[in-house]
C-alpha cells in the first residue's frame, strides 16, 4: 500500500502547518507548494486544500498562528520593554518561518478577520509594554507613535539578523545583541 493510501492523520492541519514551517525554513515561502506539504505529510494532494483552500490560505493560517504565538512570547516576557523587545528578537530566530510570513501580507489573505485579530493581539501586547514609557522632551506622550517606534527597532533589528546584515562585533547571540540595542530606546 502506498503511504497517501489509506493513510490516516491525528490532525492533519497541525501537520500541513509544521510541514509548511520546515520547508519555509530550508527554502523560503515561494518554495511552498500544497503538493509538496501533502508528500510530506503522507497524504493525498487534495487534502491540504480540504483544510486551507489554496496557498494563500495555508499561508494566512501561518499567519494567524504567528502572531498568536508572538502574543504568547510578548506576553511571557513580561511588562518590561526591554525584556519584550529581547523576546520579539527571539521570537524571529526561533520561528523565522512565521516571521517571514507574517510581515508579507501579499502572501496571504491580509483582510481575513482572523489575522486582524490575532495581529491585533500581539500589537496590543506590545503598545501595552510601551505605555510604561517616560514622557521625552516634557511633551505630551503618544503611544500609538511610541508603540510604531519600538516595533520599528526591534523588528528592523530582528529583519538585519535574520540576514546576516549587521555587524560580527555582535556576536552570534542574538538576545545579548539586542539587548545592547534596545537598551538605547529605553534608556
Amino acid at each position: 500500500m502506498s503511504p497517501t493510501r489509506g493513510y490516516h492523520h491525528g490532525d492533519l492541519r497541525r501537520a500541513l502547518l509544521d510541514a509548511a514551517v520546515e520547508v519555509i525554513g530550508e527554502s523560503g515561502p515561494a518554495a511552498l507548494s500544497l503538493r509538496d506539504l501533502a508528500r510530506r505529510a503522507g497524504v493525498s494532494h487534495a487534502a491540504p486544500a480540504h483544510h486551507f483552500g489554496d496557498k494563500a490560505g495555508l499561508l494566512t493560517a501561518l499567519a494567524v498562528q504567528g502572531f498568536d504565538l508572538l502574543a504568547q512570547t510578548l506576553r511571557d516576557a513580561g511588562n518590561d520593554l526591554l525584556d519584550a523587545g529581547v523576546a520579539y528578537v527571539d521570537f524571529a530566530v526561533r520561528h523565522r518561518a512565521h516571521f517571514e510570513v507574517m510581515f508579507r501580507p501579499d502572501l496571504y489573505r491580509a483582510d481575513a478577520p482572523e489575522v486582524r485579530a490575532a495581529s491585533t493581539r500581539a500589537g496590543d501586547v506590545l503598545r501595552a509594554r510601551v505605555a510604561g514609557l517616560p514622557t521625552r522632551g516634557g511633551g505630551p506622550s503618544d503611544p500609538g507613535r511610541d508603540a510604531l517606534a519600538a516595533w520599528s527597532i526591534v523588528h528592523g533589528f530582528a529583519t538585519l539578523w535574520l540576514a546576516g546584515a549587521l555587524p560580527d562585533r555582535l556576536g552570534d547571540d542574538p538576545r545579548e545583541a539586542a539587548r545592547a540595542v534596545i537598551r538605547r530606546l529605553v534608556d
